[in-house]
């Protein structure tokens, strides 16, 4: 042998030797400790209530310090602007902050149009939010400003209550546009106004946790039915026609069939811009893609389509030679501020809310994304406040509803922005567009914008694929997603996310109403309790039924706990109850007939007694001696009765008169059942209900009932809802499934046993 070979072996037995010692000490490592019921785990612990805080006298508090920290909490600029690193970050904020501006342009034109607003305004949209934001968020790196789900949303408002229809003209039926876009301008300032106040309001009373209800199957589902409205609503700009301003359920779909209808009369010229700009657009996407890696910052190929397409339409005269509509008239400089018009926010209302809250759940999801994935904190209600802001002031300056865009924000992110100066200096760009540069754009075509629009949409339309990634992982969420995408679809934004709000709800609580019901029993030589069902070496304890439920039982569950635990026992329950007083009653209406046939024979033995007439020609010795036989019979059937009613009265009274042995009844095979409460988290008047009842229903079968496993907050409502009394103490609940199934077989209700060990089971 080697003396390679020899050591390899003498290293593979000293390797075995110590894995060997290492088992024997996990074989050799045991707990004991006594078995502990709640009170005697609350004496041991030393249990207390604890008390509540009043939260309110915080908030009254008057000091230099609080009113430093609320200044701090509610404007975060002021937190993180004096620590600026201004050599480490300025310059990757600038360009950012350019390269946001140089997507910001187009977008805002385009989102206009989707919102049924001219170009300009989503210009002012893309300034004041942004710079708002600036001042009162928390995220260092989303970019707020115009957003395709947002603008269509907005858009499917305006066109509903100022549709073209209103604003005929009687001489040759034409629109006015200018008085419509005055109308809807003045509808969508409202609108922002209104979302505004929504998300204030719901910041400053800490209301961020609504947006949990938006799962994330939910808000793929309605983004990409969303971005499916937005593709349907461009190809009247795509294809140069003229369509009806519809809104309500199923406008898509009649906007599509429209569309189809009269494609004949599609505009050549249109058709044709829209098609190479975007050519050029996806090109130019495809080359970011493919040399990002190389590229200091991306090719902005947007702005230089809109640069070439509007150079082009100029120099060739597109409008007037080829019937392209073009986005007329910009004027330079900001509009001042205008109050908005109470009047309308009555109709305004229940899509405001619908769009503050999309807003926020789009924004807040993307803020924690990029601050996970950079370290830093980022506070839900102050979010709510800083969007909120910036809808209210940006609505008084004609601006419509904003949110984040995910395109710029990872945009933002990849140029080397570090904090929301980059969304500053973007919203300074934007400034100077509008002041000085946004005049040459008159001569931009809207078809160009609505190819921008159409490319942008690649990410949601992606999502698609969410379905056969959910189909493996939860079909659950596939039905939330596919649902919510149909709503949305058929009954448009508002309506569409109201109806997949409440179909996610619903499915909670149906999933909540059918959950996984076992018997637990014992894996071999551990206190671990597992479902038999599931586990082949788990064993039931003898004499001990163990049921678990894996969801908390509340009144939409209670009754099937209720059956289902009956059900898994093995035995009728209810109908073994039922026979047990059924016999009872019966035993009961034999004594009292018995009780009732002895007191009629003491009345007739005494009437007999005192009223015996006499013959004459019978001797007096003769009538001595009948009387003497007759009482004689009647003492002896007298007794015969009262001892039969005797033993009866004395069988009732005994305790294993009524028992099921007694009775004829089969007996359960346990007699003791454990219920493992682990997975309550609440109780209400139901449940406390559910659980006397079953302790009721098992101890008239002879079986003793006893809880497990309750977390503190459970044990403290079971106590205020009085559950507790003298037959169903704290001694009833204990520590952990082990120890009610230990005290379990030491306690049987059938007679005494000898004692178990929590180390012998």
């Amino acid at each position: 042998m080697e003396p390679s070979e020899a050591s390899g072996q003498r290293d593979t037995q000293a390797l075995l030797s110590t894995t060997q010692e290492m088992e024997l000490r996990r074989r050799d490592y045991h707990v004991e400790r006594p078995l502990l019921n709640q009170k005697q785990l609350e004496e041991l612990g030393r249990w207390s209530s604890v008390t509540g805080t009043h939260q309110w006298r915080t908030w009254l508090q008057c000091s230099h310090a609080r009113a430093r920290a609320l200044l701090l909490q509610y404007l975060p600029v002021l937190a993180w602007l004096p620590r600026y690193p201004v050599r480490d970050w300025l310059l990757g904020d600038l360009l950012s902050g350019l390269s946001v501006a140089i997507m910001q342009l187009p977008q805002g034109l385009a989102y206009a149009l989707l919102a049924g607003l001219p170009p300009v305004f989503g210009l002012y949209s893309s300034f004041y939010p942004v710079f708002i934001y600036f001042l009162f968020g928390t995220s260092r790196h989303i970019s707020v400003g115009t957003f395709a789900v947002m603008s269509v949303m907005v858009g499917s408002v305006t066109e509903s209550l100022a549709p073209d229809e209103d604003f005929l003209q009687d001489l040759n039926s034409t629109v006015n546009e200018t008085a419509r876009d005055a109308a809807r301008v003045q509808l969508a300032s409202a609108l922002s106004v209104l979302v505004g106040l929504f998300q204030v309001g719901l910041g400053l009373v800490h209301f961020g946790f609504v947006v949990t209800y938006l799962s994330e199957p939910l808000v793929h589902g309605y983004t990409t039915a969303a971005s499916v409205q937005v593709f349907i609503s461009q190809l009247k700009y795509v294809f140069g026609l003229q369509l009806s301003s519809r809104s309500g359920p199923l406008s898509i779909i009649y906007t599509l069939l429209e569309v189809c209808w009269k494609l004949p009369q599609s505009v050549v010229g249109t058709m044709v811009t829209a098609l190479v700009a975007g050519v050029v657009l996806v090109v130019v996407k495809l080359l970011n893609d493919k040399l990002q890696q190389h590229l200091p910052l991306p090719i902005p190929g947007e702005l230089l389509t809109l640069i070439g397409a509007t150079g082009i339409s100029y120099g060739v005269g597109l409008k007037h030679r080829f019937g392209v509509d073009v986005v007329g008239d910009i004027p330079a400089g900001l509009l001042p501020p205008v109050a908005p018009n109470s009047q309308l926010f009555a109709k305004l209302v229940g899509n405001a809310f619908a769009i503050a809250v999309v807003g926020f759940a789009i924004a807040i999801s993307l803020g924690k994304i990029f601050a996970l994935r950079h370290g830093y904190r980022v506070d839900s209600n102050q979010e709510l406040v800083a969007l909120g802001l910036s809808n209210l002031i940006g609505g008084v300056f004609q601006c419509f509803p904003v949110s984040c865009s995910m395109s710029r924000s990872l945009v933002q992110e990849s140029t080397g922005g570090n904090t929301q100066v980059a969304g500053a200096v973007s919203s300074l760009f934007i400034l100077i567009i509008i002041v000085k540069l946004g005049e040459l754009f008159q001569d931009l075509p809207k078809a160009v914008l609505a190819a921008a629009i159409i490319v942008n949409l690649k990410g949601m339309l992606m999502q698609f694929t969410d379905i056969c990634s959910l189909w493996k992982a939860n079909r659950m969420d596939l039905l939330i997603w596919l649902v919510t995408f149909v709503a949305t679809i058929l009954l448009n934004l508002d309506l569409g996310l109201a109806a997949a709000v409440a179909f996610s709800l619903l499915l909670v609580v149906f999933r909540t109403q059918l959950p996984h019901y076992s018997i637990l029993g014992q894996v071999p030589d551990t206190d671990i309790y597992r479902d038999v069902a599931e586990y082949s070496e788990a064993r039931e304890v003898p004499g001990v039924k163990v049921f678990r439920s894996s969801a908390t039982v509340y009144f939409a569950n209670a009754e099937l706990y209720s059956d289902t635990l009956k059900q898994k026992c093995g035995i009728d329950v209810d109908r073994l109850i039922s026979r047990k007083k059924k016999l009872l009653k019966k035993k009961e209406l034999k004594l009292k007939r018995l009780l009732k046939e002895e007191k009629l024979q003491r009345q007739a033995a005494a009437s007999k007694g005192t009223s015996v007439s006499i013959n004459a020609n019978t001797s007096i010795r003769d009538i001595e001696s009948n009387n003497m036989e007759g009482s004689k019979a009647k003492v002896s059937a007298g007794k015969e009765l009262e001892d039969t009613a005797a033993s009866g009265q004395e069988d009732a009274k005994a305790p294993d008169g009524s028992t099921l042995k007694a009775l004829g009844l089969p007996q359960p095979d346990f007699h003791s059942l454990v219920l493992d409460l682990g997975a309550l988290s609440f109780v209400d008047t139901v449940c406390l209900k559910s659980l006397k009842n079953i302790f009721r229903d098992f101890r008239e079968i002879e079986v003793e009932v006893y809880m497990a496993a309750c977390h503190t907050p459970v044990v403290t409502q079971l106590e205020a809802g009085h559950f507790f009394d003298a037959s169903i103490t704290k001694q009833h609940l204990f520590a952990s499934v082990h120890d009610a199934v230990v005290f379990a077989l030491q306690h049987p209700r059938s007679g005494p046993v000898s004692p178990v060990s929590v180390t012998q089971l």
